[in-house]
């Protein structure tokens, strides 16, 4: 790769090429620079020699970005805003009195799981401050401008930094007073008398094992009720409104608590595992690596404690 020095020898020229193409003119972008505008303009014609081209036309209506300048322009545009969004992000953090942590999850799993230990969270990081990044759906890819987020990423991933955090077990849920008024779950069966609670991002057919025959539409006879949000959806478990597949990551509270409990003998355990990640193309700050422990020893005593639960369901891979 040629590295950029090389091509640009002055970054002077850079920063003012920008605001030329920003500006529309030599003469604002002197007073911009509190230089002469014969100094901009000679700033310009050295920037296009060492170049090799040349990104403006000059006519007597004014300036005009030639084709290439425009190409160009747009990239230094975007590069030059992320320059200058990180610096004044550092900058604020420096400023702040406590660090600030950004944390990229799902909406149900820190409104189902994580809200309920932000008590306890503070109390262990009483001067550290969070910042959400909440994802309703599917979750795919993480931003670089987070610091730690849950994902299902591969062991031979090198763009994170990883901490196992939750093995991937999905089982259906409901409340007990559903299970009480509609009985098991017969995945065999064609789920006449139930109402489903399904995320419009998993294709039916995706989840065929685990749901069953009840998620033939062609026998089915339950009602379906779709969301864009998983949050949603358990809280309408949650209220006894339906079945749900219950994802152990975000449910083990509620499971543990009886306030949801499996709506049939059928649980899947994919062999992946949910983890925390962090980007590995910021550093990693101490405090990162610490919530992350942290978030992981909560989540290991979870597992832990619905072990007798897990064990005592038909298990299918």
């Amino acid at each position: 790769m040629v590295a950029l020095s090389k091509l640009i020898p002055s970054a002077r020229g850079l920063f003012v090429f920008e605001a030329a193409a920003r500006t529309g003119s030599f003469t604002i972008t002197a007073r911009e620079f509190n230089v002469t505008q014969p100094s901009i303009s000679r700033t310009i014609a050295q920037f296009e020699a060492e170049l090799g081209m040349r990104l403006f036309d000059r006519g007597p209506t004014g300036l005009a970005l030639t084709d290439d300048g425009r190409v160009l322009h747009a990239a230094v545009r975007e590069g030059l805003s992320q320059v200058r969004d990180t610096i004044l992000m550092i900058q604020d953090q420096k400023k702040a009195s406590k660090p600030q942590v950004t944390l990229s999850l799902s909406s149900s799993f820190v409104t189902h799981w994580l809200v309920s230990r932000l008590g306890a969270f503070n109390a262990t990081f009483p001067n550290v401050d969070l910042r959400f990044d909440l994802i309703a759906g599917v979750m795919r890819g993480m931003p670089d401008n987070v610091d730690l987020g849950t994902r299902i990423v591969g062991d031979d991933d090198t763009q994170y930094h990883r901490w196992d955090f939750s093995p991937e077990i999905i089982l259906p849920v409901c409340s007990p007073s559903y299970l009480r008024a509609h009985g098991k779950l017969d995945h065999d069966g064609d789920g006449d008398g139930h109402v489903f609670l399904h995320l419009t991002d998993h294709h039916l057919q995706q989840w065929a094992d685990i749901w069953g025959n009840v998620a033939n539409r062609k026998t089915a006879k339950g009602t379906w009720l779709e969301f864009s949000d998983y949050a949603v959806i358990l809280q309408a478990a949650l209220n006894g409104e339906g079945v749900a597949l219950g994802w152990l990551s975000v449910t083990s509270t509620a499971l543990l608590k009886g306030m949801l409990v499996p709506a049939s003998d059928r649980l899947i355990d994919t062999g992946r595992h949910h983890r925390l990640i962090a980007p590995r193309s910021r550093p990693l700050r101490p405090v990162v690596a610490q919530i992350a422990n942290w978030l992981r020893s909560q989540m290991m005593e979870d597992v832990q404690a619905l072990q007798p639960l897990l064990q005592s369901e038909v298990t299918h891979h």
